[in-house]
């Protein structure tokens, strides 16, 4: 079952109408009802009761992303919410690694103590504490030097820092935000794909396989880097779609007329609901006005 984007967003973020100054594409992008005047939505097509959201030159209209462009922001969306939790995250692990080069006495002391405390009981399950993978690598980072401590810190910081400013430029649908994501995220996939090598899990097979699919998408899908015309074939297309949505809202490409409301009582001998040929006419959908929202 496909998804219908238009309403769906609609619904959940309200309809977008405008009058355009030239006449006849102002007089079927509208009509008068007995509730009053009613303005098609640029994005669903359905009409709204109220004043509408903006007016000017039919090529100045929003651009109202509708369609295929509500679907690639939902998913630039999912992939900016993953970024910003991602930076959440190691923000939090670089305030460890700096909380730990401040304190790395203490907490080398308080680590023995507490592994002397736990040696009979991992003796009595047959657990080599000495020999441990895990311990061995505790014990090693007491070596690291302060400065290198903080150094990594630092740099996960930094790395923190790009998540998070990718993942709102993404969410906001911002260019730069898809050549940043672009470029961060291929940088680090010859890293993920060491790590596989190094050990294989699903989760890191997951996470490689994302990235990848993510990097492809934005790419091709965004023209980026010249790709299918590049940045001008980009906004050739995204200034073409907005005239052809007060085109197609205006019932002159590929979209029947706006029907219009009869003014007056039905034609004698007419019945309820048909025109003056006798012919039914189509109902006219009214919503109640709601807020603009570009997104």
């Amino acid at each position: 079952m496909s998804i219908d984007w238009d309403r769906r967003h609609c619904s959940r973020k309200g309809h977008i109408t405008y009058a355009p100054d030239e006449a006849g594409l102002r007089e079927k992008l509208h009509a008068t009802t007995a509730v009053g005047t009613v303005w098609r939505c640029l994005r669903c097509g359905d009409f709204v009761l109220g004043e509408p959201h903006g007016s000017g030159p039919a090529d100045q209209a929003p651009l109202v992303p509708r369609g295929r462009a509500l679907r690639d922001l939902f998913i630039l969306r999912f992939l900016a919410v993953e970024r910003v939790l991602r930076g959440v995250l190691v923000v939090l692990a670089a305030w460890a690694v700096w909380k730990f080069s401040n304190s790395q006495d203490s907490v080398r002391r308080l680590f023995e103590e507490d592994l002397t405390v736990f040696r009979p009981v991992a003796e009595h399950f047959n657990y080599d504490l000495d020999h441990s993978p895990v311990i061995d690598t505790i014990q090693k980072t007491f070596d690291y030097k302060k400065s290198t401590l903080r150094d990594v810190a630092g740099i996960m910081l930094a790395y923190a820092l790009i998540e998070v400013v990718e993942g709102i430029g993404l969410w906001f649908g911002k260019r730069w935000a898809e050549y940043l994501a672009v470029v961060a995220t291929s940088a680090f996939l010859p890293v993920e794909i060491y790590e596989l090598t190094e050990k294989l899990s699903w989760f890191k097979i997951g996470t490689l396989a994302l990235n990848i699919v993510a990097v492809l998408y934005i790419l091709i899908g965004k023209r980026l880097f010249g790709l299918r015309g590049g940045h001008a074939a980009f906004e050739a297309e995204r200034r073409g779609e907005s005239l052809l949505e007060v085109e197609q809202a205006a019932g002159e490409v590929g979209s029947p007329a706006a029907p219009q409301p009869a003014v007056g009582p039905p034609a004698t001998g007419a019945a309820p609901g048909t025109g003056s040929g006798g012919h039914p006419e189509e109902p006219l959908p009214v919503h109640p006005g709601s807020s603009a929202d570009s997104a």
